[in-house]
């Protein structure tokens, strides 16, 4: 069961014109939107990726925005387990169970995935929190991360799992980010 003290939000390349592609991109970057701000409540940290910005540009403003003082991590491999420095900040979070947005399903998220699982940590992928320019390849890649043993949840499911009762603290701020 998700838990807030062993949850880190990874964010994988919601960068550019490719963002601007995606399958279904408004409702993509309101859900991303309200799992960082979500995360920013629970104090749960944030591991946030670009693939080679310099290439395929930034994160897109309305979530870049949202990051405070935090900065992304370049990165040339699909997976974000191919760079140091994320690897060096996901182990210092000392947290078990990732979860996972951004794009694209069926590249970045997939392999990122797939490497978390190999490296024994919880990989919950957020379905409403990815996607790719086709949505077929999304479906797939959402179904072989299944098949590999990540678990897949929605943006809603995930922080009310994490909340369990509407006497937390958080309740009422995440009830009014889902609304």
């Amino acid at each position: 069961m998700l838990n807030s003290v062993d949850a880190v939000l990874v964010i994988v390349d919601v960068q550019g014109r490719l963002a601007s592609l995606m399958h279904e991109r408004d409702s993509l970057i309101a859900n991303i939107s309200i799992m960082i701000q979500a995360c920013h409540r629970l104090d749960i940290p944030i591991l946030w990726n670009e693939q080679v910005p310099d290439k395929l540009g930034e994160t897109v403003p309305e979530l870049a925005e949202l990051m405070g003082t935090l900065k992304p991590m370049a990165k040339t491999t699909f997976s974000c387990l191919g760079n140091d420095a994320f690897n060096e900040a996901l182990a210092d979070t000392r947290r078990r169970q990732v979860l996972l947005v951004g794009i694209e399903t069926h590249v970045c998220v997939y392999q990122t995935a797939i490497d978390l699982l190999e490296n024994l940590l919880e990989v919950h992928v957020i379905a409403d929190a990815v996607s790719a320019r086709k949505v077929e390849n999304k479906k797939l890649a959402l179904h072989k991360m299944r098949l590999a043993g990540a678990d897949v949840t929605t943006t809603e499911m995930c922080l009310f799992e994490m909340l369990r009762t509407a006497e937390a603290e958080a309740f009422r701020d995440i009830s009014r980010l889902v609304r």
